[in-house]
């Protein structure tokens, strides 16, 4: 007979973001405009600070990109609902604080976390996915894409690869 409970069987689990749990050293990959063909993507570093909420079944992370013409402030807000096995996600960018974004909803499953949501870009309906990948290794892996036809071709228009940080080390300060 197992030891494990019979949740750690199914997809989408609170613990899912476990492996992000931290402070971490971000590169950037960000293509310069979405949907229209352009191939130009700006490079560029940020922070993350990842903690746990509502008893671990949801998480935040404060951030910091270091964009080319001037860094931002931004966070993620993470909650799973134990009913649906899915997460929501909501991004607050700190130079819209008045705006926060229609939440990407989904799962990890086979070792891959999918998220989507409709969402709008320069008044036109878009459907938005997040992919989480590479969360069992020291490097995880987050993907945005846009797709103007309902999913049925996507665009990767941002790329995260985190490293994590030592604790207590002086980059690590920066979120205090």
């Amino acid at each position: 007979m197992s030891s494990l409970p019979a949740t750690a069987f199914l997809p989408g689990t609170p613990q899912d973001f476990d492996f992000f749990i931290g402070r971490w050293q971000v590169r950037h990959r960000r293509l310069q405009q979405r949907l229209v063909g352009c191939d130009t993507w700006d490079h560029f570093e940020g922070m993350s600070q990842v903690r746990p909420l509502l008893g671990g079944a949801g998480n935040v992370d404060d951030n910091w990109l270091d964009l080319p013409g001037g860094g931002y402030r931004a966070v993620s807000l993470r909650s799973f609902d134990a009913a649906t096995r899915q997460w929501s996600i909501w991004w607050l960018d700190g130079r819209l604080p008045h705006r926060l974004d229609p939440p990407v909803v989904g799962r990890f499953a086979g070792g891959v976390g999918e998220f989507q949501c409709d969402d709008m870009l320069d008044g036109q309906p878009i459907r938005v996915r997040f992919l989480w990948t590479q969360t069992d290794g020291p490097q995880p892996r987050w993907e945005q894409a846009f797709s103007a036809d309902g999913g049925q071709t996507w665009e990767s228009n941002w790329v995260m690869e985190f490293q994590r940080l030592a604790a207590g080390g002086a980059t690590a300060t920066w979120l205090r």
